[in-house]
């Protein structure tokens, strides 16, 4: 593993004659939050190649102090980085901030998450305020908690599934040497509860092929769940890029599940493909969702 030991400032020159002032990590630098090595890096001061007058060369000195400055913080950061130690500078840092970086490469959960934390701090948290104490009363807070959107209480799996999850992103930032300690030591997990799920015979799903709809989609989605056993989620987000074909014949889906972001690869019966209808660009079972919203029965469930 590769240790950035040293921090030196240089120059390029550019186009317009000025000189750019960066620094230069060597062997490299890791950066915590996308875990690329970063060699160079520019700091935004500029200067004059040749300055001839008196306020060009003042102006040289001043910015090469700046530029000396910055090349120390991060010389500062390197050597704390290697030996394990928080500065006071990162601690008080955004840990909200960094927690939104993290985001862009996670799956939809980490979002609820996060909004449930940022809802929790209201709004404001720094790296040096995520001790035990904050996280056990996270946690009591996640126990208690309602939807965002529904405003009703949080079933107690998807409690457990989000204090995971956020324990998850401790060791994260634990990993990236954010966090002072390892609070996941001291936490407990939150036990899931056994779930009942029915399921339908035969001879209903068979029914529900006969009975009429108002709504097409509504019916050929409803039948494809029962067919399939997919998300209401994946089956709205289906297009005809996600239906294959066996090379002996037949037809399998290929798709990333929009809840756990796993790569999927599901045999599908030819009754269940007559259900996608005629190939088209865009959603299969384009007007789903508002259908589904607004019928009065509300047929979420259906396709749970």
């Amino acid at each position: 593993m590769q240790i950035c030991k040293t921090v030196t400032l240089r120059t390029k020159k550019l186009k317009n004659g000025m000189l750019s002032c960066y620094l230069d990590y060597y062997p490299g630098l890791r950066d915590n939050i996308t875990m690329k090595i970063v060699r160079h890096e520019f700091i935004g001061i500029y200067i004059y190649p040749d300055p001839k007058t008196k306020e060009e060369i003042l102006y040289n000195k001043e910015m090469a102090k700046k530029a000396e400055v910055i090349r120390c913080r991060r010389y500062e950061d390197v050597v704390s980085q290697r030996l394990g130690i928080l500065d006071e500078r990162r601690l008080k840092g955004d840990f909200l901030a960094y927690y939104r970086q993290i985001l862009k490469n996670k799956n939809q959960k980490w979002e609820y998450v996060y909004q449930h934390f940022e809802k929790f701090v209201e709004g404001k948290c720094r790296f040096i305020d995520v001790d035990l104490e904050l996280c056990k009363k996270f946690h009591d807070y996640l126990l208690n908690a309602k939807g965002l959107k529904t405003g009703l209480p949080l079933a107690r799996n998807s409690v457990a599934g989000y204090w995971s999850t956020f324990r998850g992103f401790l060791n994260v930032a634990y990993r990236d040497r954010l966090i002072k300690e390892n609070v996941n030591d001291y936490l407990d997990r939150i036990n899931t509860v056994a779930t009942r799920r029915e399921s339908l015979t035969v001879a209903k799903i068979k029914k529900l092929y006969e009975t009429p709809c108002e709504y097409d989609v509504l019916r050929r989605a409803s039948i494809f769940s029962c067919l399939t056993g997919l998300r209401r989620s994946d089956i709205m987000a289906l297009t005809w890029n996600n239906v294959q074909e066996y090379t002996d014949g037949g037809h399998y889906l290929d798709f990333i599940s929009v809840k756990t972001q796993a790569d999927n690869l599901i045999p599908i019966s030819e009754e269940a493909y007559m259900l996608l209808g005629e190939k088209k660009d865009g959603l299969i079972f384009e007007g789903l969702k508002k259908e589904m919203t607004n019928h009065p029965l509300n047929p979420n469930r259906s396709l749970d």
